[in-house]
Parts: C-alpha cells; structure tokens; sequence
C-alpha cells in the first residue's frame, strides 16, 4: 500500500545531509541568497526534491511570505495549437472566468520538456499556490505524487484514487450514455453495438459502464474494442451483426461510418442511427448534428478552479463532484426501419 506520510522540510533535509534552514532557503529565499549556498550542497537538496517529488507545505508558505496567487495549469498533451482546440479551449475559457473572478493569475505549466511531466527535472510547480491537472489521461505515478504530497491540485476530470482519493470535477458520463442507450431502445431499437475502447482513461470506462449497464440480455449485437479499423470494415461487421443502432465514443469514427453508410445507400437514421457519446465544439458535419451529450466543459473548469481556491486558502479537505451531461438531440437517432438494408 503506498505510505500517506506527508513529507517536511526536515526530510528533505536528512536526505540532503543539509539543515532544514537550508531546505528553506534553496526553496523560498531569494536568488542572491540562494546563490550563496555552495553549488554541490544546493544540487544535493534540489535533488533530494526532484527524487522525492516534494512540494512546499501551502500553510508554511503562506506563514513565510503569503500566497503569489497564482494558479498552474498543466496539461499532458498541447492545449495549443488548434488540432485539440476542440477539448481544451472550453476548460480554458472556463478556468481563466473562474480564475479572474477569484483574483489570481493564471501559470500554463508545459513540463519544460517533449516529454511533459509534472515533476520534470525543469518543473516550476512551486511557483503557484496550486494547480489544476487537464488530460485526457493522466500519468498515475505523478498522480499518486500528487496525492501523497501537501501541494493543492485539482484535476478536471474523473479520476480514480491514487493511493488516496483524488479531488477533481469530472462529468456523469455514465448515466448520460445510458440515457441515452435508453432512449434508443424506447424508439424500438434491441439490436444495439458499440465502437469505442472499454478500458483506459475513467472517462472511457464510463461510458462503457453507462451503455453495458443499460442494455438488456442480447441487446448488444457487437462490440468493437479495437478502434482505428477502416470504416468499411466496420460497417461490415455492425451490419453483419444486425445492429440497427451504433454508440460511438469518438466523433471521428461516426463520422467516417455514417459516411462508408451513405456511400452504400443506408440512409441515417431511417436505415441506421448513429449516437456518439459526448459531444465536440466541432461535432456537425455540414448538415448532420449527431445526436449525443453536451460535456459542460466550461462548468467543470469553473467549478475545478473554485474548489482549487478553496484547497489553497482554507485547506479544504478532498472533494469529488461529478456535473450531469444534458441530452442533445440530434438528427442521427430515429426509429428503426422495418427494412433494413444489408450491406452485400
């Protein structure tokens, strides 16, 4: 079992074979006094640092010299450029309301490094009050750091315990894929398959919880686990199968069925309805709005950087809120035709 134990300044500091008032100065002095320390014993305690993953108790620097208010940002894939706009731009917007509202400057933490990492050799963690994690996935051994650490974080996201629970803000997937999955079945669909992984990142495994859950014995005609297969092949063993309702998690890989769908002569939703679970700021093609979820990005930014303050200026114990999913309606959900065309 991974120790809670939360590491001091003395720790650091027997590691080092330093002081603790030495720990003190490499972490908050000024550079001129940091400078005068000899280079070899403030590389011994620097290391001591970047081995243990220490991060400064946030009631002792608020003792020392009081906040910076400054809140991190740090993400595990580019926020930017426009490729992942889609995902980040609302929690960003979100973030950045929640955080002038509340009167701190924002820090976006990158790692320093290709490789982005929280407690890179390069990380600046420690210089805001506390920081919000964004990912689709997260690292779980800095996770866990996280976790076992004094320094206040927040993820935005579900995210499980990491040798201890996790605070974060994450959306109800789970249920608003099944209300969804019972909607389908309410228009007459019982022959219902699912393209997506079922493993992996918490919000996956929602969804799959959500739609395994709510299906009935023999409901669920095929499961495609391995995404990524050309969209033909995919159409092929849905249709197969006698699906005549398809739950996607990616957006990409229902819009490229629907289109194989289209190339064949299956019209959507009179042949074959399509439902992605969660939706994008891009998740309309010319003419088709899929029918799906509405992740409130924004909410769960806002909300993630309201409860980040409240760990920072009152130590607020560990709190996990999950924000529901509204239903979007859609064009690509209808009742299933009586004549369902195979494809050869």
């Amino acid at each position: 079992m991974a120790s809670t134990k939360r590491l001091t300044q003395n720790d650091i500091a027997q590691l080092a074979g330093v002081s603790q008032a030495t720990v003190s100065l490499v972490l908050n002095g000024t550079p001129d006094s940091r400078n005068r320390i000899p280079t070899e014993t403030r590389e011994r305690v620097e290391k001591a640092i970047r081995d243990t993953g220490y991060v400064a108790d946030p009631v002792a620097r608020r003792m020392v010299k009081g906040l910076n208010r400054i809140l991190g940002v740090f993400t595990y894939e580019p926020a930017f450029p426009s490729g992942q706009a889609d995902f980040f731009t609302p929690f960003l917007f979100g973030i950045e309301e929640a955080a002038q509202d509340k009167g701190y400057d924002l820090l976006l933490l990158t790692g320093a490094s290709k490789e982005r990492k929280i407690f890179g050799e390069n990380a600046r963690l420690r210089l805001a009050d506390g920081c919000l994690v964004l990912g689709r996935k997260f690292d779980n051994t800095e996770l866990a750091r996280l976790v076992a650490g004094d320094f206040p974080f927040v993820a935005v996201g579900r995210r499980d315990d990491a040798g201890g629970p996790v605070p974060y803000v994450g959306g109800d997937y789970a249920p608003a894929t099944a209300a969804l999955v019972e909607r389908a079945r309410s228009l007459g669909h019982h022959r219902l398959a699912y393209v997506g992984l079922n493993e992996g990142a918490e919000s996956t495994v929602d969804r799959w919880y959500g739609l395994s859950r709510s299906v009935g014995e023999g409901e669920l005609v095929a499961s495609i686990f391995d995404v990524g297969r050309p969209a033909g092949e995919t159409l092929d063993i849905l249709t197969a199968a006698g699906a005549t309702c398809l739950f996607f998690t990616e957006l990409a890989d229902a819009i490229r069925v629907e289109q194989a769908a289209r190339e064949r002569g299956l019209s959507v939703p009179d042949d074959l309805s399509i439902v992605v679970l969660g939706n994008h700021i891009r998740a309309d093609e010319p003419g088709r709005r899929f029918t799906s979820f509405a992740i409130p990005r924004e909410a769960m930014a806002r909300a993630a950087t309201e409860m980040l303050v409240r760990r920072v200026e009152h130590d607020a114990p560990v709190e996990q809120l999950l924000l529901p999913c509204e239903p979007l309606e859609g064009d690509t959900l209808g009742a299933p035709s009586s004549n369902t065309k195979k494809t050869p």
